[in-house]
């Protein structure tokens, strides 16, 4: 790489202009957008660091591409929002201005073209290691979008998808049971799962969802970030949760569904809750997408889980927690 100039030229190459056009884009100082009448922008940010969230030696290039927009694409889903622009800063060594960046390019640009974002901006360094933010930005109709706060006592809990898919991925990896070059069907949730915009548009159209949020840091973390913001309680039905199927290969690990469903990270599903007046009218499947009912909302501040006998106990978050102490 022998200027950043052509690094900027290297990477607006691979970003095909959608629907989306900035009014000014890659090239200038700053962009500028222009939302439509009547809406309003939700916007988050979301960091992905080697040796943190991600091991360059083990997940190929094109998903870390991949999964980096996925995961911040993801809260866009989670407010109900469309999926717009989006901002990339980069930083990585000299060693991978080669076919690493090509393949990360490769990777990002496929989901920034399957999500409907268009790249409109962002910055580049060299550093020791391989360091990723992004900036996505979302479009909602005005006062429409999906908050944390707004479940309330009676409502019912329901989530997307199957639990415990992307942490069985990870433990996959860990378990040296897959080699770098393939992705099993195990894997595919780990390195490439699916941000939910279609449910969460779906859900804000049909004025459904209460609350919603994203499982990025587990079911049980989640679930308390979305009580906490409501000022509720919770009781899930251990019986009820969608949870995965252990290999042979991993069950002498002591892998236990129930936990990776609760405690497992980075599925990515969204979890909301819907008044029990409408769950009637909600699907049991969205597509291909399963939607399933797994709890109820109380007006206790305390989360709880019934297990399979019907003993209910304090479900106590297990998940994702940078700050935890180890």
């Amino acid at each position: 790489m022998t200027s950043e100039d052509k690094l900027i030229g290297r990477v607006r190459r691979r970003f095909t202009q959608t629907r989306n056009r900035p009014r000014v884009g890659i090239g200038d100082d700053a962009a500028i957008l222009a939302a439509s009448g009547g809406t309003e922008w939700v916007v988050t940010t979301d960091a992905f660091l080697e040796n943190v969230h991600f091991l360059r030696h083990v997940q190929p290039a094109k998903s870390i591409g991949y999964k980096s927009l996925a995961r911040a694409t993801s809260d866009i889903a989670a407010m109900g929002a469309r999926a717009r622009y989006c901002f990339l800063t980069l930083g990585f060594p000299s060693n991978c201005s080669g076919p690493w960046l090509d393949q990360f390019l490769a990777g990002m640009a496929g989901g920034a073209r399957k999500f409907g974002l268009t790249l409109a901006g962002g910055d580049t360094t060299s550093y020791p290691l391989v360091i990723i933010s992004l900036t996505v930005i979302g479009e909602v109709d005005r006062g429409r979008a999906i908050l944390r706060s707004g479940a309330r006592p009676g409502d019912l809990l329901c989530v997307s998808g199957r639990l415990g898919e992307a942490e069985l991925g990870l433990r996959l990896i860990q378990a040296n049971s897959n080699k770098r070059g393939g992705v099993s069907s195990l894997l595919e949730k780990h390195f490439y799962p699916e941000p939910r915009l279609e449910l969460g548009e779906w859900l804000n159209s049909r004025q459904f969802a209460t609350s919603m949020i994203d499982t990025s840091d587990g079911l049980s973390t989640d679930l308390g970030h979305l009580c906490k913001a409501s000022d509720v309680g919770a009781i899930i039905w251990a019986s009820k949760l969608p949870t995965v199927s252990i290999p042979p290969k991993l069950q002498k690990r002591g892998l236990n569904p129930l936990q990776l469903a609760l405690n497992g990270g980075e599925d990515y599903e969204l979890l909301f809750t819907v008044p029990k007046r409408l769950i009637s009218q909600l699907p049991r499947k969205l597509g291909s997408l399963p939607i399933t009912l797994i709890g109820e909302i109380t007006r206790s501040k305390k989360i709880l889980l019934k297990d399979h006998q019907g003993r209910i106990k304090p479900l106590q978050p297990g998940g994702w927690d940078p700050f935890r102490a180890v």
